[in-house]
Formats: structure tokens, C-alpha cells, sequence
């Protein structure tokens, strides 16, 4: 179940020519692919891409329509692999991934793909999160345009612009036989706007089709001789039809006026910051109109030397703005000014951050330092426009604690590594990996299990160094999503062929859960056109693992303890692996909670678990809290001046799983919490039972208190 549904929206896509379209950016993309006869469409999800794989699933039926083959890859190697279907048949083909951890990947599928080159345009969607709202290390996937010789595009964040830029990547592709990267921001992809709408264009050759005339080139193979000879065609063809498109078509764009001492370089992408730069200085306007001449970079790769020279004529200084580095496209041009014996002052991380993200007070400085240096004159009797100098604000570090993120209130990771840190309490501390997903959140407090991460999928491989026996056994931690991404062959296939005597934890909560939800092979759901129901123990004892243990319900911390516990002290050596499983408490809620609010519009009777604390009884001890952490958990300071220790408090937010109970003490729900079920529309039955309830306890209530001893003061 994913984490949104576009049903209703990609009923967009099927407006014509001359229509309107209000959409954000993922949607106008799917529309631009459609508009430009795709052929297929593939990919993986990641953030900031997710929400385009399901626009993509939401509208498949859309897809099949027009004979446009759409498959959601088993990895983004699988996805990039697939544009293989462009190299000899002339099918414009289009798959998306998150980058730059995407394209780490795929690096293998698209330094062939680059290599053999292409008949129909080929065009990969990155979605490029740098900056702090990333979710991964900090890297830019312009290395990997620059090593394998694709080209990189990095359009204008407005839909016009994005739009077009989908169009452009094809022909582009299609003119230099090369494949291109289409690089779109988080800002990008869920910017809003409107569109003008053309009509759909079935693909003229279908996949289906091409299957009926096989073709096949050798000289296309990367193999020597081959591969020798695609470098030179890179090089002496592919490069330089790519130029001549490029500046044919205008890919790049100019704005501002055509002579001036100063001009500014710019990532298409960071246009909008550095447009709102230029406004807080009394530069430019509202339109964009701006006295200071801009050369857009909608293809960052490759450069344009003639188009770049051409925009230095008349100037003293530039500014190069190039978010992130190493600053690729600094280094080039400031070899072509080099080349070509050019005076022009080259500004760029002088001026700018190394690192980091160029948020807008970043752009203003940095766009206030070059004008002071290059041309003063032109901020001389200026004045700064409000909030233009950067407000001061106190030091708050020492006293707010940072927010990383964490699991979900009700999330069944939680149980499986209290669970485990009760195994460490009595066994010791043990070596252990993490991998990637929500379970990463297991290393910061108040868990802090697993140091190291190494890439999707490879939780187990990461700890192949230690897999060889030792005092104590080391434990991986592993997802569904991550296992069937890259963990069957890389980890759990590489831990049986070496013998490894280690655990694995595979954490299987029924989706992809971290990306947004969406279907696995392993997920409990019934999809319509996708083959899921296929159990992770399968899979294991397929490729030999022979001590698998399966829990179903990893709320329950006593049994997960004791499975963990035996996986470390068993005698069998060789691989052993859990697969602890229950559903993502998070899309359940998604599924759940419309049900069960229609049920209680309509009248109908039902119940929903909650979980409280008796302030009487609870000692203190917040061992519920030290070993679960859920957010609705907090504490509660009493009036009772006879004790100054708070008590555990259950918030509003509960879901009711009963974790926070289990773990202070894994035997028996811990005497201070109790459960209350809601009953929503009772009968007339529960009412009456309810009133004689009440009256029950207020006669026993008001006879304790006659016994009562008092105290009257005379």
C-alpha cells in the first residue's frame, strides 16, 4: 500500500491539446513522458522520485492504453538495465531512481549502456536530494555523467521548464546516440504550476512490436575490439552532435542583458534561488527581468565551450554557482577561459561554500560578496530589501537536542531490537551492522544497535570480516525491501557460500516501508499486476540457509528474545537468519483508520485497543521508555509531593500494539499498564451493562471514602 494514492490524479494524463493542467512536478513529468511517445517506463523508488514510481503504478491502466510497457524494477541496476531495449530499437524508453545512491547502483547497467550507445532516446530520472533534506551521504551524480559520458540535464525548477526538459533529454539522446540524466531536485519534483497539454502519442514502434523483428549489432557489444572504437565514437561523434543540439536547440538559456562587466554561471536547478538573490538586492524583479546577465545551465554536462565563451565576451568577472562538490563545472570552464587565453575573472568557491546546501541567505551573501568585489558600483545606493541581512539568532545547540528521526508510534521494529538489547544485557555486547531502511533508526538512542552501513541490501556482507567464528557471534540487520533489492544474492547468497557462522535479522514489515509503502515480492497484499505472496524463508532455503526461524508477531518480546538468544548460543556453525515479521504499523493505520471512521459514521459497532498507565502504580522505573522509545510515551510530573519522580504518561497518539507494556518487563505486561478497549456505537446491551458498571463503582467509591479516616481542624 503505498504511502499516497494518485488514483484520481492520473486521470490528468488523459487531458488533450490545448488543455490545462494544475499539477506539481511529478505528475507533469509522467504527462511530459506520455506527450513524447514513451515506449516503457521502469524504476525504483527513493526519495525525492517515490511519488513518480506511484504515479507510474496509479496509472498503469493509462500506460497499457497507449501500448507503454511499465515495470517497477527490482533495483535501479534492473532499471537503468532495462533502457537496454533502446541500444538497437528506436523505442524512447525512461526510468527513475534516487541519486546519487541510485546511480552507485546502476553505475554497472549505465557504463554499458553509455558505452554500446543508443538508437531510441534513453532517458534516466534522478531525483537529487543534496542538501539537509537528504536522507543519504552527501555526493552529486554529476561524477558519474562525466565518467561514463552521459549528458546531464538540470532544468529551470518551473513545470514549463521541466516539462520541456523531458522532451529535450529525448531528442537529445536521440541526436548524439547517448543516454541522458534528467537530474530534478526535491523542489522540483513537488513544485506546483500549470501546464499547456498536448495530446498522448502511442509509442510508433511498441515493445511488443520490436519482439516481432529482432535486431541485433555486434559492433554494439562492449567487448574488444568494440569497446575501444565506442570511446573514440564518444569522443569524435556522440560529443560534439551533443553540442551542436545543444546550442541549435537553446537548451541553455540567456537572460539579462547582453553586455555588462560582471555575468553569473548558474546550475539550471539553482536558478530560482539565485533570481531570488538578485530581487533581495533591487536587482531583479518579480518576472525575472534582471540587470545582472545570467547564463542558465539547463545541461550542466557536457559544457558548451563556444556558447560559454560567447557569454564572457565584454565581461570582467563571472560567478560560477555550482551547489555541492567537487565543483565539476568550475574546473571546466575555468580550463576553457585557460584554453582560449581569456582575462575573465573566474568567482566561484572563493566566494561560495565548498559544501552544503545554497539556501537562500547562502546565495545572498555569496552573490553580495562577488558584486562588492567585481562591481560595487552597481550595489552603490542600493538598498537592501527587508529580512536582506541575516537575522541573529541565539545559539540554541547547547540546549535543544538535535531530532533524528525515529520510528513510527507503533512501529514493530521497535520490539525486535528491545528484544535484542535484552539479549546484549545478558550475553554482552555484540558486533553489529545496519543497513538501509526504517531500521537504520535502530542505531541512535535509546537503542544504539548496529555502527556502520554500507548500501542497500548489504547489512550481512558488511559484516562478512567477522563472519568467521569468535567469542561471540556477529548479527546483521537486514529489511524485506533491502533483501530482495540486493541482500538474497550479495549478503544472505554470500554468507552460505562462505560458511559464515553469523545471525541475520531480516526485518520483513510486509512493504518497502521506508520509500512510501509500495509492494514487495514477500508483501501479504494481493496485487493485481504484480506477483507478491512469496515468503522470505523460501527464498532462503533456495539458496541454502538451513537454521531460518520465523516469528509473525514481533510484538511479542519475550519470543523474540528467546529466538534471538538461541541464533547466538546455538552449536550450529554456518549462517543462521530470523525473518521477523509483522505489518508496517504506519500503512496499517493508512488501511485501517478509513475503514474503521466509515464503520463509525455509519453506525456500526466498534472497538479500538488502548493502552494507559496507572500513576498509582507505575514505580518510576521508565524501562518501558528506556527499551521502546515510541513518541507517545512521555512523562508525568504528579502532585503528589510525596513523589518527585514522574511517572510514564500514554499520549493521545497510541496505536494500542501493547509494545511499551511488553518490553518493561518481557515475561508479563508490566502491572502499570492496562488496556481499555473503545467501543464506538455499543448495543443496547453494553449501554445498560455500562450504566450498572457505573453505578457499581460509585457506591464502592463513595462507601471507601465514608471509611475514610479525616482530620478536622478545631
Amino acid at each position: 500500500m503505498a504511502e499516497r494514492s494518485f488514483a484520481k490524479e492520473v486521470q490528468k494524463l488523459k487531458l488533450g491539446q490545448g488543455e490545462t493542467l494544475r499539477c506539481e512536478g511529478i505528475l507533469a513529468i509522467t504527462k511530459a513522458l506520455l506527450e513524447c511517445g514513451v515506449g516503457y517506463v521502469g524504476g525504483y523508488q527513493g526519495a525525492p522520485i517515490s511519488h513518480l514510481m506511484d504515479v507510474l503504478a496509479d496509472a498503469e491502466e493509462i500506460l497499457s492504453e497507449l501500448g507503454v510497457r511499465y515495470e517497477a524494477n527490482a533495483s535501479e541496476a534492473a532499471a537503468a538495465a532495462m533502457l537496454a531495449a533502446s541500444v538497437h530499437y528506436p523505442i524512447r524508453g525512461a526510468v527513475t531512481f534516487k541519486g546519487s545512491v541510485g546511480v552507485n547502483v546502476a553505475s554497472d547497467a549505465l557504463a554499458n549502456l553509455s558505452s554500446s550507445g543508443v538508437t531510441g532516446g534513453a532517458l534516466i530520472i534522478v531525483g537529487e536530494d543534496y542538501g539537509e533534506g537528504s536522507s543519504i551521504m552527501q555526493e552529486r551524480s554529476h561524477a558519474f555523467a562525466m565518467k561514463s559520458q552521459f549528458w546531464l540535464l538540470d532544468p529551470r525548477p518551473n513545470l514549463q521548464s521541466i516539462v520541456k526538459a523531458v522532451e529535450d533529454g529525448f531528442e537529445l539522446s536521440e541526436a548524439s546516440g547517448t543516454p541522458v540524466m534528467l537530474m530534478l531536485r526535491i523542489r522540483s519534483c513537488h513544485v506546483t504550476g500549470s501546464i499547456e497539454t498536448r495530446d498522448n502519442i502511442a509509442p510508433p514502434l511498441s515493445v511488443k512490436a520490436a519482439l516481432s523483428n529482432p535486431q541485433r549489432d555486434f559492433s554494439r557489444v562492449v567487448l574488444p575490439p568494440m569497446s575501444y572504437a565506442h570511446e573514440q565514437d564518444k569522443i569524435n561523434n556522440r560529443w560534439p552532435k551533443a553540442e551542436k543540439f545543444i546550442m541549435e536547440q537553446q537548451l541553455n538559456e540567456r537572460f539579462g542583458p547582453d553586455r555588462s562587466q560582471v555575468g553569473i554561471v548558474l546550475q539550471g536547478g539553482m536558478y530560482n534561488s539565485v533570481i531570488r538573490a538578485l530581487q533581495r538586492l533591487g536587482l531583479a524583479d518579480l518576472h525575472g527581468d534582471t540587470q545582472v546577465p545570467l547564463y542558465v545551465l539547463n545541461v550542466t554536462y557536457p559544457l558548451v565551450n563556444d556558447e560559454f565563451l560567447k557569454f564572457c565576451e565584454g565581461k570582467e568577472s563571472v560567478l560560477v554557482v555550482e551547489e555541492g562538490q567537487p565543483e565539476f563545472i568550475e574546473q571546466g570552464l575555468s580550463t576553457m577561459l585557460l584554453r582560449a587565453g581569456s582575462t575573465v575573472r573566474l568567482f566561484g568557491k572563493d566566494i561560495l561554500p565548498m559544501a552544503g546546501e545554497y539556501t537562500g541567505q547562502v546565495l545572498l551573501e555569496g552573490v553580495t560578496g562577488f558584486l562588492r568585489k567585481a562591481a560595487p558600483e552597481l550595489l552603490s545606493g542600493q538598498v537592501l530589501a527587508p529580512n536582506s541581512v541575516a537575522p541573529s539568532f541565539p545559539d540554541l545547540s547547547a540546549s535543544v537536542p538535535i531530532r533524528p528521526p525515529g520510528f513510527c508510534t507503533g512501529c514493530p521494529e521497535r520490539p525486535i531490537f528491545a528484544a535484542l538489547k535484552l539479549v546484549e544485557q545478558e550475553l554482552g555486547l555484540h558486533q553489529i551492522t545496519a543497513d538501509i531502511g526504517c531500521h537504520l533508526f535502530a542505531t541512535l538512542p535509546p537503542f544504539e544497535i548496529g555502527g556502520s552501513t554500507m548500501g542497500y541490501g548489504l547489512g550481512p556482507a558488511s559484516n562478512a570480516a567477522f563472519g568467521g567464528g569468535g567469542e561471540r557471534r556477529p548479527i546483521s540487520i537486514l529489511g524485506d525491501g533491502g533483501f530482495w533489492h540486493n541482500g538474497l544474492s550479495s549478503s544472505i547468497g554470500n554468507m552460505v557460500y562462505n560458511r559464515s557462522d553469523s545471525v541475520a535479522v531480516i526485518v520483513d514489515n510486509h512493504y518497502a516501508a521506508a520509500t512510501g509503502g509500495q509492494d514487495l515480492m514477500s508483501s501479504r497484499a494481493e496485487s493485481k499486476s504484480k506477483s507478491t505472496n512469496h515468503p522470505i524463508t523460501k527464498a532462503l532455503k533456495g539458496v541454502g540457509v538451513d537454521w531460518v526461524r520465523q516469528i509473525d508477531r514481533t510484538y511479542d518480546v519475550p519470543k523474540m528474545r528467546e529466538i534471538i538468544r538461541e541464533a547466538l548460543t546455538t552449536d550450529y556453525d554456518g549462517p543462521k537468519v530470523i525473518v521477523a515479521s509483522s505489518e508496517c504499523m504506519l500503512n496499517k493505520q493508512r488501511r485501517e483508520k478509513p475503514l474503521r471512521n466509515k464503520a463509525i459514521k455509519e453506525g456500526r459497532r466498534v472497538e479500538a485497543p488502548r493502552f494507559g498507565v496507572d500513576e498509582d502504580v507505575c514505580t518510576g522505573d521508565h524501562a518501558c521508555i528506556r527499551l521502546s522509545g515510541c513518541p507517545s510515551l512521555s512523562l508525568k510530573k504528579l502532585d503528589d509531593p510525596l513523589r518527585d519522580d514522574p511517572v510514564a504518561s500514554i499520549d493521545q497518539t497510541c496505536v494500542g500494539c501493547g509494545n511499551c507494556g511488553e518490553v518493561a518487563d518481557a515475561a508479563v505486561l508490566c502491572p502499570s499498564f492496562y488496556r481499555v478497549d473503545v467501543v464506538h456505537n455499543p448495543g443496547w446491551i453494553e449501554k445498560l451493562c455500562t450504566r450498572f458498571r457505573i453505578q457499581i463503582i460509585n457506591w464502592l467509591q463513595s462507601r471507601r471514602q465514608r471509611g475514610k479516616l479525616e482530620f478536622v481542624e478545631l
